[in-house]
């Protein structure tokens, strides 16, 4: 055929999309999926058939006699409407095995929850609960009531608060304490949170005033002190949880403004961040110190995450004087931000978990992929690559190799925590390929690229997870070529 004549061709016998809906696949389709969504589907691979064959003829099918064709178009077409109705319908929120020895990493979820946690999420999600009734006096209750007492026996406060993230809390206690008037900070201390909200925007959106002393690197307590005037509401202090600031630096202490505060009666506050509950010095980490540490220097008010070393849910926690949460729980905006019922139900769980230490340790999943020993990870790395071998070894060169695995999350950026890495260095398809069908297997796996291999830290990985792993590696290098 001519290349008009092929086109005219093409277009006759493209099949309509009632034609394409009686194929039996299709047919298939519509008994499992929304008809209207299969019917969209049909409509969309039409139409970019029909595109392909106008935009000069470019399907080559001369091999085909013209009574085939449309046999042919019903065929390949029905295929790709299925694909793209099975893609289009799975849940945009899927399962991730994280292999890129991040253990806090903000772009998967960061922590993973115990056991508990989810059993607890079950509960509240899948019918009615307590939430806002006092089942000993039938009488409306208050949600907070949940985890507050939970927060205030774990950590010596006088109350707690839990609203939806940190940076709500932050914006709560400013809102609260410090409205109209200013807030002194360090210029050292004035940090960039994902998703580029920085300190200074919060506190404006507070309605509090920044007022920043110091310089980037030095800051003592005589700048604070200088700063202070009649419009001073609070003395700041912001962990710098994601940076550090080496050489020739210097910080005022919290119990430096703890004492300044004290001395001319203005509350001091501490963003803590990543906000831990217990001790990691002996797993010889180069740690800060904990929640229970800020607290004993004596700040009033004190914010941090529930999803990050804490190993909960997202929340926003804040612990402090009795006084000024009492002031926070009235002011209108702790409405709009507050916990619902399955953060409740996932951080009460968390919580209690804490209340035995050697449980907590062996039950939260950050806890427990922290305290990791570097052989027994090697010990699981060296059981993949066992497997692995047999099979893959024509497709690719596979090695066990030690890396550092890092907290993530905005804490302890300066640590790096020896682990041991599964290396991918395929033979017949490009890294960004491996990596790239890894992506989206079910479960999806993410690990890191270096130079031209694929890391694969197993610090992160479940011990669940596993056979996932190997089995899906295996699928996608025998399945190129």
């Amino acid at each position: 055929m001519e290349k008009e004549n092929r086109a005219a061709a093409y277009l006759r016998h493209l099949p309509g999309v009632d034609e394409l809906l009686h194929t039996p696949s299709i047919a298939a389709f519509l008994n499992e999926y929304p008809r209207a969504i299969v019917v969209e589907a049909a409509r969309v691979v039409l139409e970019k058939q029909r595109a392909t064959i106008l935009s000069a003829g470019s399907i080559d099918l001369e091999t085909l006699p013209e009574s085939s064709l449309r046999s042919y178009f019903l065929q390949r077409l029905s295929q790709e409407v299925g694909q793209l109705v099975w893609r289009k319908n799975r849940p945009n929120l899927k399962k991730v095995i994280n292999a890129t020895g991040i253990i806090l990493h903000t772009n998967l979820g960061r922590a993973p929850l115990s056991k508990a946690a989810l059993e607890a999420v079950r509960m509240a999600g899948s019918g009615y609960c307590n939430l806002e009734l006092d089942l000993n006096t039938g009488r409306r209750g208050s949600r907070g009531d949940l985890v507050e007492g939970l927060l205030t026996r774990l950590v010596p406060v006088e109350a707690a608060l839990v609203v939806n993230n940190n940076a709500a809390a932050v914006l709560l206690a400013l809102n609260t304490c410090a409205r109209d008037k200013e807030v002194i900070v360090s210029r050292g201390q004035l940090v960039e949170i994902g998703g580029s909200f920085r300190m200074p925007e919060v506190m404006r959106q507070s309605g509090a005033i920044l007022r920043e002393v110091g310089a980037t690197n030095r800051t003592y307590l005589d700048d604070y002190r200088a700063a202070i005037t009649g419009q001073t509401a609070l003395l700041l202090h912001v962990h710098t949880s994601n940076y550090k600031i080496v050489g020739f630096a210097r910080e005022t202490s919290l119990e430096e403004l703890v004492s300044l505060g004290r001395e001319y009666h203005l509350p001091v506050m501490s963003d803590y961040g990543s906000g831990c509950f217990v001790d990691l010095a002996f797993l010889g980490l180069n740690t800060e110190i904990n929640v229970s540490g800020v607290v004993a220097a004596g700040v009033d008010v004190i914010t941090f995450s529930g999803d990050k070393l804490l190993g909960g849910p997202q929340a926003g926690i804040i612990l402090g004087k009795r006084d000024y949460l009492a002031k926070m729980k009235k002011n209108p905006l702790f409405r709009a931000i507050r916990s619902d019922k399955l953060t409740l139900a996932a951080l009460e769980a968390t919580l209690r978990l804490y209340s035995d230490l050697p449980e907590a340790w062996k039950e939260i999943p950050v806890l427990r992929m922290l305290q990791l020993k570097k052989e027994e990870i090697e010990e699981e790395a060296k059981k993949v690559i066992d497997a692995l071998k047999p099979t893959l070894k024509d497709y690719a060169r596979i090695s066990l190799e030690p890396t550092y695995a890092q907290v993530g999350g905005g804490a302890m950026p300066a640590t790096n925590i020896p682990s041991v890495a599964v290396v991918i260095q395929p033979f017949h398809i490009s890294v960004r390929e491996v990596a790239a069908r890894l992506r989206n297997k079910e479960p999806a796996i993410i690990g890191r690229i270096q130079e031209d291999s694929l890391w694969l830290d197993l610090r992160t990985v479940q011990k669940e997870e596993i056979d996932l792993l190997i089995e899906a590696l295996i699928e996608i290098q025998v399945d190129s070529l």
